[in-house]
């Protein structure tokens, strides 16, 4: 574990929220959540659409207002500290990527730098290299002068993840990653996820494949978009019974090669 992560960890928890509820438009989606993400863990979240996914993952983050309650970086209360502080320590990967200006692909990963980079200085070379290294690993090397309106969907997923991994955050909170991404880019997406976790990152991701949950979160978050909730170890809370009253449709597990896969039947 580097001495960033050290030095945080006796602060208390990389991320927490105490007595947390969570409402938009007036609607109540999750109520009372006490959650802690200790760093080198994977939390799944799962829920059927609308059910506050997105909404939770944004209040966590510091971009959603709480109805009630306290999320804490690091042991420190997230609205007391500058946007900055929270990015240096925190990176969130949206559902929706918007482009409004024409940017590269290499200058839009190198926007997950600007954290890092004190006011009226350039990026230096070891910023560049850290966003041209964080391409290559979701498979974008050689991309880097694409115009990103040029690039399929699953490939501006992956821009989206390889800025995230350039911000380099010591908490990753992604929406959705494995959005557009065919099979193979799934797998590689969600094993890079878990190899961040493994070495002492802390890592939520809300998903929308029960499987994926299963086979790399060791926590899940389930939302049942009335204000319950479920958290608990995955093999304990993803069963058949809470996964048929999360989606109200009957979901069944199979025990194939010492993994559980569920489907709906």
């Amino acid at each position: 574990m580097s001495a960033r992560l050290r030095s945080a960890v006796q602060n208390g928890p990389a991320l927490a929220c105490r007595g947390l509820r969570v409402s938009i438009a007036g609607r109540l989606l999750v109520d009372r959540l006490d959650l802690t993400l200790d760093e080198g863990s994977m939390l799944g979240v799962l829920g059927q659409n609308g059910s506050g996914k997105t909404t939770t993952l944004h209040t966590l983050a510091g971009l959603h207002a709480p109805s009630a309650g306290r999320v804490e970086l690091y042991g420190e209360s997230v609205p007391d500290l500058t946007r900055r502080r929270v990015a240096r320590r925190l990176g969130l990967m949206l559902q929706h990527q918007e482009d409004p200006f024409p940017s590269t692909v290499l200058e839009t990963a190198m926007a997950g730098r600007h954290p890092h980079i004190d006011m009226w200085r350039w990026e230096s070379q070891s910023d560049l290299e850290t966003a041209i290294q964080a391409l290559a690993e979701v498979g974008l090397d050689g991309l880097e002068d694409r115009v990103v309106d040029t690039l399929s969907g699953g490939e501006r997923r992956r821009l989206s993840l390889a800025t995230l991994l350039a911000q380099t955050p010591d908490i990753y909170l992604l929406d959705e990653p494995t959005n557009h991404l065919d099979p193979a880019y799934e797998r590689k997406v969600m094993t890079r996820l878990r190899d961040l976790a493994d070495a002492g990152r802390s890592v939520a991701a809300s998903l929308h494949d029960v499987n994926l949950a299963s086979r790399f979160c060791d926590r899940c978050l389930l939302l049942f978009g009335d204000g319950s909730w479920r958290e608990g170890e995955t093999q304990e809370v993803l069963t058949e019974e809470t996964l048929s009253r999360l989606y109200g449709i009957n979901m069944h597990r199979i025990e194939w090669k010492g993994e559980s896969l569920f489907f709906a039947a």
